[in-house]
Order: structure tokens, then C-alpha cells, then sequence
């Protein structure tokens, strides 16, 4: 079995048992060098040697590209400021060696792995891992001269040049944090112009937020996932964005290798490509006595929002209390004319029980409410986020709170 056989059987596996970093994994550029050891990624390349892949074991080669993904999801290229470049390379080795074992995947024997850093992120371990390395340069000083030859990194299998040097040995000291391995280097000879390079790293952001919050809605992130990457969970997002951002994946402008993108294939860069469709969801607004006209106004506002955003849609807009007032559908051009009954008490299984009978296949409800009613017992088979101005306890769905 040839090295690109080995490797497409891998990403399949990969796929199947853990998905979500297999469709990281598949956008990645694969480049056979030589003069790699084993296996090494920038975070949008994984670099191997050819004889490695075609001798390892395949769950070997799933290692491989799991790690060259998580390293792609890291951007630890952005991250190290001011860090010295081995040592924050050997600290998101660590974090993500740590996380994938964590996640049930074979550690290859040369893998680069200390057991006592399990649920770290890599701006811990690296604060670590100097001072080891102070430590140990202040003991060894009187003893010995530091040698030239500094040993390579045990693990990634990264080109001489690449590799990180283990823990206990100090890195040079005009090594400086810009020497990190860049994405796609620019003094390569086939390596993208800024703007395509710029183009490029839009591309792949916006396709790992979209397929992050499309895994994190159906919980199936890698455990320890918010701690290898913490961006993805601490920064704070307007709960407008949110929402926007939870119905684009709803919308058929979605991501798709069949086909592919064609724009950057002859680079053997393989990414997915968006096409745009149709936006279908149903929205339900809240329309009883304790919802107040200021609220109303925003539930109403919401509404037009999204179909002022989508040039193509269907939207299903029921209007409840206690029982369904109204069901009306809504296509582009038409104004969001409606006049609002209700006044009565909450309860919200009328408006599951008409979804049922009334609108084939739902793949989303937005449900607009203050959150005081009576909930269906059991979940739907389609997604449902509840919008209100205050987070309560819901049976099922997301809560997405007006702030």
C-alpha cells in the first residue's frame, strides 16, 4: 500500500471515529519531504516522510494527521508573542499529545507526551518548561558547557530545522520567537501570494467556526477540547452574532468536498467548497400577556434581521400563547406586515404539536419568548434555540440570552 493510500485510508478512519477532527484534518496540505523524520505540521501543512507512512501502523498515521490538525486549530503561530520558539512548539506538542490521548488515540512511540501536563493549555506548559530549562542551565553550568549540538524534539518529527528540543535542555539564545515554522512559508517556491495567503486563512477560519459550532451543538468536541484551545470558549461574542451565526449553519450555504474548492487544488491544498442555497427555519414568537411591547419589538426586529441578511429564504413564522394565533410563510420581497394576537397564558407544546402537522421536514426553531410556560416533555427531532431575555432551565435546545 502506497503512503497516499495509507493516508487516505487514515483520514477515513478518522472521520468515522472522530469526526470532528477529521474534518479539520482533510483541509490540511499534505507534503512528502524526505528530509522529515517522521511527521510535522505549521498548522496548515503536515510535512512526512514517505517511508514512515508507508511502514507505521495506521492508527500510526491517524496520530499524525490528528496532531497536524489540532496544531491547524491551535494557531500557536498567533499565540506566541513573545515566547521562545522551541519551547512554545514543545508546550502545543505537549497540550495536544496530552488531548488526543485523552481522546483515545494510540500515542506512537515517539510521540512527544509528559502524562503530568494532561489538562494544561500550552501558555501553562510553557511557562513550565522554562523554567526546567532555567533550572537546569543554572545547575549544569558549573559542570559542563552547554553543547552546540542540541538534540531534536522527541515526538512530531519535524525537519532538523523544525524540530523542538526537549524540556530539559535550554534553547539557544538568539533563538527568538518569529523563528516559529510559519504557515506556507513565503520564501518557498510555490508559496501563496499575501492575499492569496490572506484569502486562504479567511477560508479556513470561517470553515473551522462553522464546523466548532456545528459539533458543539450536537456534543461531540474532543474531551479537554476548551482547555487545548481556550479562544474558541472565553472570548465574548454580542448575542446578536450568535444568533446569526447559529442560523447561517442552517441555511444551505454550507461546506462540501463534493466537490471541492477548486482554487487552491493545484497547491494540493484541499479545501471544501460553499454553496449557497436556501435558509428554511421556523421562527415562533411569544406573543402572551407577559411578554411586553419592548420585547415584542425586539422578537419582531430579529425577524426582519434575518430576512434582510439572506437573499434566499423561507420562513415559517408562528405567533402562540397558550394555543397557535397564527401560521404564516414568509419569501424574499414580501414585508414583514403581521399583526400580533394573543394575551393569554404560556404554554408551548401547541407550537411543537403544530410543527409537526403543518411544515414538512423543520431543521431549525427559533422560539422567541420571556421563557415563563409550560415546555413539551420530550426533544424534537430538529433543533430548537430559545431566545429570551434571561437564561432559565430548558428540557432541550440551546438558550441564547438578549443581553
Amino acid at each position: 500500500m502506497t503512503h497516499e493510500e495509507k493516508i487516505a485510508k487514515a483520514k477515513a478512519k478518522l472521520m468515522l471515529e472522530h469526526p470532528y477532527i477529521g474534518s479539520v484534518a482533510t483541509v490540511l496540505q499534505m507534503d512528502p519531504d524526505g528530509n522529515t523524520l517522521t511527521f510535522g505540521s505549521d498548522g496548515t501543512k503536515l510535512t512526512y516522510n514517505e517511508e514512515y507512512i508507508e511502514r507505521a501502523p495506521l492508527d500510526e498515521i491517524e496520530f499524525a494527521l490528528a496532531n497536524g490538525a489540532m496544531h491547524a486549530l491551535l494557531k500557536h503561530h498567533e499565540r506566541i508573542e513573545q515566547r521562545v520558539g522551541r519551547i512554545w512548539q514543545a508546550a502545543t506538542d505537549l497540550a495536544v499529545n496530552s488531548m488526543l490521548v485523552k481522546n483515545n488515540f494510540t500515542l506512537p512511540p515517539h510521540a512527544y507526551y509528559d502524562e503530568r501536563f494532561e489538562n494544561m493549555y500550552a501558555e501553562e506548559i510553557y511557562d513550565i518548561l522554562k523554567d526546567e530549562m532555567i533550572y537546569n542551565q543554572t545547575r549544569d553550568e558549573s559542570e559542563a558547557p552547554i553543547p552546540d549540538d542540541v538534540p531534536p524534539q522527541e515526538g512530531e518529527g519535524k525537519s532538523k530545522e523544525q524540530q523542538s528540543q526537549t524540556p530539559t535542555e535550554p534553547p539557544p539564545k538568539e533563538e527568538q520567537a518569529a523563528e516559529i515554522p510559519q504557515p506556507l512559508a513565503a520564501e518557498e517556491e510555490d508559496s501563496l501570494t499575501p492575499e492569496e495567503l490572506s484569502a486562504l486563512q479567511e477560508e479556513l477560519t470561517e470553515y473551522f467556526e462553522q464546523i466548532f459550532q456545528k459539533f458543539k451543538r450536537q456534543g461531540e468536541l474532543p474531551k479537554g477540547f476548551e482547555l487545548v484551545v481556550p479562544a474558541y470558549f472565553s472570548h465574548k461574542i454580542h448575542w446578536r452574532e450568535l444568533l446569526y451565526r447559529y442560523i447561517a449553519e442552517f441555511a444551505k450555504s454550507t461546506y462540501s468536498f463534493m466537490p471541492p474548492n477548486p482554487k487552491y487544488l493545484y497547491r494540493g491544498i484541499c479545501l471544501p467548497s460553499l454553496s449557497s442555497d436556501l435558509l428554511r427555519i421556523v421562527v415562533a414568537i411569544d406573543t402572551s400577556g407577559s411578554v411586553d411591547e419592548t420585547l415584542l419589538g425586539t422578537f419582531l426586529g430579529e425577524v426582519e434581521g434575518i430576512m434582510q441578511s439572506y437573499g434566499n429564504y423561507e420562513i415559517d413564522l408562528i405567533t402562540a400563547d397558550a394555543k397557535v394565533q397564527s401560521h404564516r410563510v414568509f419569501l424574499p420581497g414580501e414585508a414583514l406586515d403581521y399583526t400580533l394576537n394573543g394575551g393569554g397564558g404560556t404554554d408551548f407544546r401547541p407550537v411543537f404539536e403544530h410543527i409537526e402537522r403543518e411544515v414538512a421536514y423543520p431543521t431549525l426553531l427559533l422560539y422567541f419568548t420571556d421563557g415563563m410556560g409550560t415546555f413539551p416533555k420530550e426533544a424534537p427531532s430538529y433543533d430548537v434555540m430559545w431566545v429570551m431575555p434571561e437564561t432559565i432551565e430548558v428540557p432541550f435546545g440551546e438558550v441564547l440570552m438578549l443581553q
